[in-house]
């Protein structure tokens, strides 16, 4: 298991755009992630979530 520098370090390695689609794969139980390309490069991620309730 990595430790806690080993996972910064990681981190860190991975552009940001990269991570914060990585971060909201993590927080998000049920939803969208859609992602915004121009000129080839990405530059808006959009998260929509979802709540269910049971009847």
């Amino acid at each position: 298991m990595p430790t806690n520098d080993q996972t910064a370090s990681a981190r860190e390695a991975v552009p940001r755009a990269i991570q914060t689609v990585l971060d909201a794969l993590d927080k998000l139980r049920f939803g969208a992630i859609q992602l915004t390309v121009h000129e080839g490069k990405l530059v808006q991620v959009d998260v929509t979530e979802r709540h269910r309730y049971p009847n």
